[in-house]
């Protein structure tokens, strides 16, 4: 009976490989060991060896296709034998690559993106790398949210408040520092130039790969027909591919007194030029953490009122629970489980009234900061009919309903980081200049930039046992790092999650100096399928804080050597 050689599974998460090459015909002889083809995965290539020794009766697939793991791709036997499928005479030519995308002809672009945020400015410039004519609709500045009032401006204001706690701190280190005071006005100054430099480098980056910018409000009449309310006029182009990318806004629940002068988002936050007396934050989530430990650093007295049983619910609690003390014993109050009723303005503050533990209570604030999350923008897209109340479903192309519609980052995805929005855009990119990409959302980090840090990648361990039943867990303090010992920063930890059976990483959960940083090394292992072991015996410069990776996959593998 002929041997069938099946499309192998060369990881946990492989679903299918790529052909590259045929060794042998059909026809010819070949050893059981020998090299029969090559293929090629999402991570790696790797030559496959003949599973018998006879003659090659069928090759199922030729070069170029893809083909779902554990499908047949070859039969092995003797002349005259019969196989599941017949056999060819020869493995077909490979498929030819995407033609180069045509000049653009009856439209005025090939490719026209709404959006210049994270997303939206990537895909534009990785539309125009692949050869098509690219527009991308801006109606503010360019950079979006993340780079305006997001993650570009509060990380700013994060490291003067972090420069700012270190330096109270320099008797610690053997530096006299007195009468040490920060310089509000000076501060939010340096995060303007920082956000003004990046917005310049994103004008000059599109202008370099050629792609025309139109400032202004878009709105898609058609999917191949858009306008664009300018300063000087309103203006018409067509398109053959839309890329929507209109990002999201913060949310702000019906609660009564919202609207009352003092209460704000997360965009008047970045633009107060002050850090007022005292602060109530609703909603304890990564927004919300971030503005209480900066503004609590820079003298605040902060408040923070979560509905939900605890913060960061989708975090691993025991890294959680680090956070929250560390916060508490900086000075922050932090109410869980508690439900906020209204916002009243009383004579010197406002005041939130909210239930905890059954009672009414207040907290007063010159300022309350409405941290609940983000919905998104539909504003430009309403006409096209293809978005649902919390945003336009796409697949893993990221393509919409409506042939050469796509969407990409807050207004078509569950996870809203500038990251994912940003690996959208590639995808959708591509895709419309007929490439074959997928986005998966199965390996994406999360950071949380108070002190300490926070950060993961993969699954929590309550997940994982729940999951997987037997795994194995390896923690790693920081107070047993040489480096963050010298550092004068040994809060915290690192966790690695992982399968008993093979040794898979499921998780990488780090809180404590440089989470956000390190955690990288975490995303890398698993985009490789890397082992506990192979984690564990990777040599880690010494002395540095990314070694508490490998310490901590000792410590999984019970082999401990500086923490059991």
């Amino acid at each position: 009976m002929a041997t069938e050689l099946l499309m192998p599974k060369l990881g946990m998460t492989m679903e299918e490989g790529t052909i590259v090459k045929w060794f042998k015909q059909v026809g010819e002889q070949v050893k059981e060991g020998e090299i029969l083809l090559e293929i090629m995965t999402d991570k790696v290539n790797m030559e496959v060896e003949a599973p018998a020794t006879g003659q090659v009766l069928a090759l199922l697939a030729p070069e170029g296709a893809v083909i779902e793991v554990n499908k047949p791709i070859a039969y092995i036997g003797q002349a005259g034998e019969q196989v599941g499928a017949a056999p060819q005479t020869a493995p077909q030519a490979a498929p030819a690559a995407p033609a180069a995308p045509a000049a653009a002809g009856k439209t005025d672009y090939q490719v026209v993106v709404l959006g210049g945020g994270p997303g939206g400015y990537v895909a534009a410039i990785r539309a125009a790398q692949c050869g098509l004519k690219t527009a991308l609709i801006e109606k503010d500045s360019l950079g979006g949210t993340c780079l305006n009032r997001g993650c570009i401006p509060t990380k700013a204001l994060l490291r003067s408040a972090e420069v700012y706690e270190t330096i109270k701190k320099a008797g610690e280190f053997g530096i006299a520092a007195s009468n040490v005071t920060s310089d509000m006005k000076a501060v939010f100054a340096r995060k303007d130039r920082i956000v003004k430099g990046l917005v310049g480098g994103i004008k000059g980056l599109l202008q370099a790969n050629k792609v025309d910018v139109f400032n202004g409000e878009g709105k898609a009449l058609t999917p191949n027909q858009l306008e664009i309310t300018q300063k000087d006029g309103v203006k018409k182009i067509s398109t053959e591919k839309l890329i929507i990318a209109t990002g999201s806004t913060p949310f702000l629940p019906p609660i009564p007194g919202a609207d009352n002068p003092g209460v704000i988002t997360s965009n008047e936050a970045l633009e107060l030029g002050k850090v007022p007396q005292s602060l109530v934050i609703i909603g304890g989530g990564v927004i919300g953490l971030e503005f209480a430990y900066m503004m609590q650093t820079f003298g605040a007295k902060v408040t923070i009122i979560e509905m939900l049983p605890r913060i960061l619910p989708m975090a691993d609690k025991e890294v959680v629970d680090v956070l929250v003390a560390s916060l508490k014993k900086q000075g922050v109050t932090i109410f869980t489980n508690a439900k906020v009723n209204k916002i009243s303005k009383t004579a010197s503050a406002l005041a939130v009234e909210y239930e905890f533990e059954g009672a009414l209570h207040t907290a007063e604030g010159e300022n309350v900061l409405v941290s609940t999350g983000r919905a998104a923008n539909f504003t430009g897209i309403e006409g096209l009919g293809i978005h649902e109340k919390k945003g336009i479903p796409v697949n893993e192309k990221m393509e919409t309903k409506l042939p050469g519609v796509y969407a990409i980052g807050d207004i078509a995805s569950k996870i809203q980081l500038a990251h994912v929005a940003s690996a959208q855009g590639i995808v959708a990119a591509e895709n419309a200049a007929g490439m074959n990409s997928h986005y998966s959302d199965k390996i994406i980090p999360s950071c949380i930039y108070t002190s300490p840090e926070v950060a993961w990648v993969g699954i929590s361990e309550a997940e994982a046992k729940e999951k997987y039943q037997a795994i194995k867990v390896g923690k790693f303090p920081f107070k047993a790092s040489g480096k963050a010992m010298a550092y004068g920063d040994t809060e915290g930890f690192v966790k690695v999650v992982c399968d008993a059976k093979y040794g898979e990483i499921l998780g990488v959960h780090i809180v404590g100096p440089h989470a956000t940083d390190l955690v990288s090394e975490g995303v890398l292992a698993q985009s490789l399928e890397a082992t506990l072991e192979e984690l564990g015996h990777a040599i880690h410069p010494h002395p540095t804080l990314s070694e508490a990776l490998m310490e901590a996959a000792h410590v999984a593998m019970g082999q401990g050597i500086h923490w059991k």
